[in-house]
């Protein structure tokens, strides 16, 4: 299939209220075809047709969302939103071509809010696409996030649990901020290093930094109640109830 330039929606302008959405993908008919059907539900619509035109794009402006193939010419779309997520919530949905059940985990783990398949119709897309939009702007309102008697302040950086103050270091409060921030979904330690450290490498630094933040925050740090293990699986938030 031939590749060129795409036809571009209008940039946004000051008195443009419409939300945007940035079309990161390589294929000129499958951009094409979402653009049509986001502008058709009155989204502004970008795009860029690799990472070095994606960079390009967030550099003039941030977009309300990013629609992101997996497989670019130049890198892939998993180094993008792991680049996003370094300074950015914007809310990233993976539309791609691979559809391994790894490649799903990885996606999300890297903070995706969700993941595509290709073969999904673009009406489909359109409305998974409204979803995050949804979810993300009520998320988005919280500055506190509460679990049991667990308190987060995201903003603030300041925890509280079971009625009193917790101390936490960056990297602490970096971890803890993964596993709140994606409630009762189970992270294995790959992830969390490459979430919270950036790289691949010595997994037992996430297992001192998990028992770091039970002794901080767990009423017994034997028997956790917050982060708490999936055996062979990884480590998740839970409210506390046990």
């Amino acid at each position: 299939m031939g590749r060129g330039s795409v036809r571009l929606g209008r940039v946004g302008c000051d008195d443009d209220a419409r939300m945007s959405i940035l079309v990161v993908e390589d294929d000129v008919q499958i951009a094409e075809l979402m653009r049509d059907f986001l502008e058709a539900e009155g989204f502004l619509v970008r795009h860029a047709a690799n990472g070095r035109e994606t960079n390009e794009q967030l550099e003039r402006a941030r977009p309300d969302l990013v629609l992101l193939d997996v497989i670019l010419p130049d890198e892939s779309g998993f180094e993008i939103c792991r680049r996003l997520r370094a300074d950015s919530a914007v809310p990233v949905l993976f539309l791609s071509a691979r559809d391994s059940d790894a490649d799903k985990i990885r996606g999300l783990g890297l903070g995706g809010d969700d993941y595509i398949v290709k073969s999904a119709t673009p009406a489909e897309v359109v409305a998974r696409v409204k979803a995050v939009l949804r979810r993300t702007a009520a998320i988005g309102t919280l500055q506190t996030v509460r679990f049991g008697q667990l308190e987060v302040d995201l903003a603030a950086h300041e925890v509280r649990c079971e009625g009193r103050q917790v101390e936490l270091t960056p990297r602490e409060f970096a971890l803890l901020r993964v596993l709140v921030e994606h409630p009762r979904q189970v992270f294995s330690r790959d992830q969390l290093l490459e979430l919270v450290w950036g790289s691949f490498g010595d997994r037992s630094v996430v297992a001192v930094y998990i028992a770091r933040l039970r002794q901080k925050l767990e009423p017994d740090p034997a028997r956790p109640r917050y982060v708490v293990t999936v055996w062979g699986a990884g480590y998740r938030l839970d409210a506390g109830r046990r």
